[in-house]
């Protein structure tokens, strides 16, 4: 029969944790995942046994910075969360701050050193350095995010600048694959436009959820919600007419933006219903659902472009995401 000391050190433990999965707001993590599945299966169409090694150090690369910055979010704010948050893991005690910001440090460098992994190990990659400089790139963008302009207007851009990165990181082995010159080192214009639209869709979204922890103001959650429509509408309209018909689309153009104009209805009728009831809970649940919309968005795009299954492989990210989001905050 066990002690109650050494119940009391299980309990422990499993506190403990706890507190880092919430630290790293883990359900979250695989919207970062979805987008570099997304963008590899763009550049490549199907998955052959030599892209394990290559996409799972993509997808290391991207967790680990994602994370990384989710922690490096609390360390920055740590003196306001005493205040406002308290029960969060840095300002409750149950992770020191120093030892979190050695963390979030040390799991940026270990990004970066995956996503340089990646493309040492494709010897016909067409731009051999660009997955360490895109890693470099959206590292550079999490820390003057964090760190220094997370209270400015520029903060919504910024985090939308992360997503393209993360989606471009993805996109790491664009041009190895045969097919048209690309548009911009190896990226074509339809990659560039996913990527771009995503962006466009999460600074919509980062400014809609500025003010989620207190009454919001309409005005802002309406200009949060035009973003992401701009954003929606990239997705929609421009990105399927750019595909080039020696690519090819799995339908035509109309039913491809159809499609996503069908998924992003259902997106912008909940952040609508956050405009209407400005309250925390409200758009608390807004935002929740937008972010799990991501998922939704590279699931959609696969298919547009790939074989049906690999869509639902993507897709298949909601599952944990879910799961982990009944016991773990996320926003």
């Amino acid at each position: 029969m066990p002690s109650g000391n050494s119940t009391m050190g299980q309990l422990d433990r499993t506190s403990g944790w706890l507190a880092y999965l919430q630290l790293f707001r883990l359900p979250n993590v695989f919207t970062a995942i979805a987008d570099v599945l997304m963008g590899y299966l763009l550049v490549h169409r199907v998955l052959e046994p030599s892209d394990t090694f290559p996409l799972l150090l993509l997808v290391l690369a991207s967790s680990l910075i994602y994370t990384a910055g989710m922690v490096l979010n609390d360390v920055f704010d740590y003196q306001v969360d005493c205040q406002e948050r308290p029960q969060r893991p840095i300002p409750s005690g149950r992770i020191s701050l120093g030892r979190a910001r050695a963390l979030g440090l040390l799991m940026l460098l270990a990004g970066m050193i995956a996503a340089a992994l990646s493309s040492w190990v494709v010897l016909d990659s067409a731009v051999p350095w660009r997955g360490l400089l895109i890693s470099v790139a959206l590292v550079v963008t999490v820390l003057l995010y964090d760190g220094i302009l997370k209270k400015t207007i520029l903060a919504p851009p910024l985090m939308g600048a992360c997503r393209f990165l993360n989606v471009l990181l993805g996109m790491s082995f664009a041009g190895t694959t045969g097919g048209t010159e690309g548009l911009f080192l190896g990226w074509e214009h339809y990659q560039l436009l996913v990527a771009t639209g995503l962006g466009v869709y999460v600074t919509g979204l980062t400014f809609y959820a500025r003010t989620e922890a207190r009454e919001s103001s309409r005005m802002a959650l309406s200009a949060g919600c035009l973003v992401m429509i701009a954003g929606l509408g990239i997705l929609a309209m421009f990105f399927p007419r750019s595909v080039p018909e020696t690519t090819g689309l799995r339908m035509t153009v109309g039913q491809a933006g159809f499609f996503i104009i069908v998924l992003s209805a259902t997106v912008i009728y909940r952040a609508a219903w956050g405009v209407i009831e400005p309250t925390p809970r409200r758009v608390q649940a807004a935002v929740k659902r937008c972010i799990l919309s991501i998922i939704l968005l590279d699931a959609a795009i696969t298919g547009i472009l790939c074989p049906w299954y690999y869509a639902v492989l993507v897709l298949a990210l909601l599952l944990p995401t879910l799961v982990l989001g009944k016991w773990l905050y996320s926003t």
